[in-house]
C-alpha cells in the first residue's frame, strides 16, 4: 500500500471514530434533556395532584348534627354540648361566591360540626342595594325564616343555593318556586306556603341583616369567622386547609 493510500485509510478510521464519537455524546445529550422533562413533568404532575387533593371537597359522610332555628334568624348546627369553637358563617343567597363556598366548604363545615369539633351558626343576609338583586335575596332570605324546623331550614338553605338564579334575573327567586323548593326537600310547617307568599318575614331580616352588617363590621359576603375572627379567603375555598384551622382552633391533634 502506497503512503497517500496508508494517510487516506487513517483519515477515514479518524473520521469515522469522531462520528462515532459525535453521535454517543448526542444520545447521552439526548437521553439527559429526556431525563430532565421527565422529572420537571412529574414535579408539576405531582404539584397538580396535591393542590387538586388539596382542593378537594368532602363528602358529607352521615347523618347531621342537631340544627336549630334561632329567634333572630340566625340558625345554630352543632352536637350537643358542644360550644367552642364558633364558626360564624355570613351568605346571601343571591351571592354567586357564597353558593361557591357551599359547594366547596360546604360539606367539610357540616362534617365538622356532625364531628362534634365545632358549633356553626348561619347569618342569612341581604347585602345587595342595587335591583333586581337585592329583592331577589330578600325574597330567599325571608323565605327561609319560614322555615322553624332546624333540619328542614338547611335541606331548603342547600336547594335555595343549589338553585340560585343569576344576579340580575328580574325577578329570580320566584315565591311560587320557593314554596315548591321548599315543599321538594321535606318542609312541612302549616304556614310555609303563606308566609313565602305574602313575604311576613321580609321586615324582620331586613333589620336582622342591618344591624348584622354593622356589630361585625362585614364588607361582604361569603364571611367566615372563627371565635369572632375572620379566616382569610384562602382558606375559606380549601377544605383541607378549613378543617386544619377549625381543628386547631378546637384543639384536636
Amino acid at each position: 500500500m502506497s503512503k497517500a493510500a496508508r494517510d487516506a485509510s487513517v483519515r477515514e478510521r479518524i473520521a469515522a471514530q469522531r462520528e462515532a464519537q459525535r453521535k454517543q455524546e448526542q444520545r447521552k445529550r439526548l437521553a439527559t434533556i429526556i431525563t430532565v422533562v421527565v422529572v420537571v413533568l412529574a414535579v408539576i404532575g405531582g404539584g397538580w395532584w396535591y393542590a387538586a387533593q388539596q382542593t378537594k371537597s368532602e363528602t358529607v359522610a352521615g347523618g347531621l348534627a342537631p340544627v336549630t332555628v334561632q329567634s333572630d334568624g340566625s340558625v345554630v348546627m352543632a352536637k350537643d354540648g358542644v360550644t367552642a369553637p364558633v364558626l360564624d358563617v355570613y351568605e346571601d343567597p343571591q351571592c354567586p361566591v357564597c353558593k361557591q363556598l357551599e359547594e366547596v366548604s360546604g360539606p367539610t363545615i357540616k362534617n365538622l360540626a356532625a364531628e362534634g369539633k365545632v358549633k356553626v351558626v348561619y347569618h342569612p343576609l341581604t347585602i345587595f342595594s342595587q335591583e333586581p338583586t337585592r329583592s331577589n335575596s330578600l325574597r330567599a332570605a325571608s323565605a327561609l325564616r319560614c322555615v322553624p324546623d332546624g333540619k328542614q331550614w338547611l335541606a331548603f338553605h342547600d336547594k335555595i343555593f343549589k338553585e340560585q338564579p343569576g344576579e340580575t334575573v328580574e325577578g329570580g327567586f320566584k315565591v311560587d318556586e320557593l314554596v315548591k323548593w321548599g315543599q321538594d326537600v321535606g318542609v312541612t310547617a302549616p304556614g310555609f306556603e303563606s308566609c313565602v307568599k305574602e313575604q311576613k318575614q321580609t321586615a324582620a331580616h331586613e333589620q336582622y341583616s342591618t344591624k348584622t352588617m354593622t356589630d361585625q363590621k362585614l364588607e361582604g359576603t361569603p364571611t367566615l369567622k372563627l371565635n369572632g375572627t375572620q379566616i382569610d379567603i384562602n382558606t375559606t375555598f380549601v377544605p383541607s386547609a378549613l378543617r386544619k384551622e377549625i381543628l386547631d382552633a378546637a384543639g384536636a391533634k
